[in-house]
């Protein structure tokens, strides 16, 4: 039973990476690539070079990522490598293989842009949530992270990503085409965070009100959500209290704020975004 699934997870995750990446392969080869918007990354460097020298992106992709895959293997791991090999692998091979099969978009540049990014957020996204990326500025940023342990890895994609579009502003000679790229790197990486961390998303409430018993027992019965209590004291007053704090998804909202407003109107409620949420009654990982 183990064995079969092992293999059922190893076929959904090519499968996901298969369907990445010919999301990804089309927003290069339709939207991108054709309209001289390098879109960040290994992918961007590879549509300068191809626009210059009309040498294949995927092949480029892959030579460029050579030296990066063979770091990766000896300092982030060998499972997240071998992921990112074979979508790699895949995407650059579709990217080449569909590339004189495919209409170019000759539209309109924001148009291009808002599609490109959606079909690459999207096709990054199947490939983030499977455990593996398709190599280049994600995971350049991965070992740059281990040098620079104090900065995000989103930030350090987005420097990459800015030299990138940077030397494609300067081969182009088009700043236009660079303020597009960056266009499309924002949709592209709105999609990917939407994909990966959407349905971690939720809701924290803190609820603070002179019935928390009450409170807590009509979230646990009605609405079948944990409450944690935490003890808490008045700064002014000095007294003791006890404030409620609940996670809940962003469609149970409402209800929570309604079921606190009719125990106690003059409940104090805070509401703040949580970008993930993990545990029980949430995702699992």
């Amino acid at each position: 039973a183990m064995r079969s699934k092992a293999l059922q997870k190893a076929g959904v995750d090519g499968l996901c990476y298969l369907a990445g990446s010919v999301l990804y392969a089309l927003s290069v080869n339709v939207f991108s690539a054709p309209n001289q918007i390098a879109p960040g990354g290994l992918t961007g460097l590879s549509t300068v070079l191809n626009y210059l020298f009309h040498l294949p992106i995927g092949v480029m992709v892959l030579v460029m990522n050579l030296p990066l895959l063979v770091a990766a293997w000896f300092r982030l791991g060998r499972e997240f490598t071998l992921r990112t090999v074979v979508a790699t692998v895949l995407s650059s091979v579709l990217m080449d293989v569909t590339a004189p099969f495919v209409p170019a978009f000759h539209g309109d540049k924001i148009l291009t842009c808002l599609c490109g990014g959606v079909l690459a957020g999207a096709g990054l996204g199947l490939i983030f949530l499977r455990g593996a990326t398709t190599g280049g500025s994600e995971v350049a940023a991965r070992l740059l992270e281990r040098r620079f342990s104090g900065v995000p890895v989103g930030q350090l994609i987005l420097l990459v990503d800015g030299v990138v579009i940077a030397i494609a502003a300067l081969v182009y000679r088009d700043l236009e085409s660079a303020l597009y790229a960056a266009l499309m790197i924002y949709v592209t990486t709105e999609v990917l965070d939407a994909l990966v961390y959407g349905r971690r998303r939720g809701k924290m409430m803190l609820i603070m009100s002179g019935e928390p018993d009450r409170i807590a027992k009509e979230i646990l019965t009605q609405m079948g959500r944990g409450v944690t209590i935490l003890k808490a004291t008045g700064a002014y007053t000095g007294d003791d209290r006890r404030v409620l704090l609940c996670a809940v998804s962003r469609s149970e909202v409402y209800a929570l704020r309604t079921l606190v407003t009719a125990i106690d109107p003059a409940a104090f409620v805070i509401l703040t975004s949580a970008d993930e949420v993990h545990g029980q009654g949430f995702t699992k990982e």
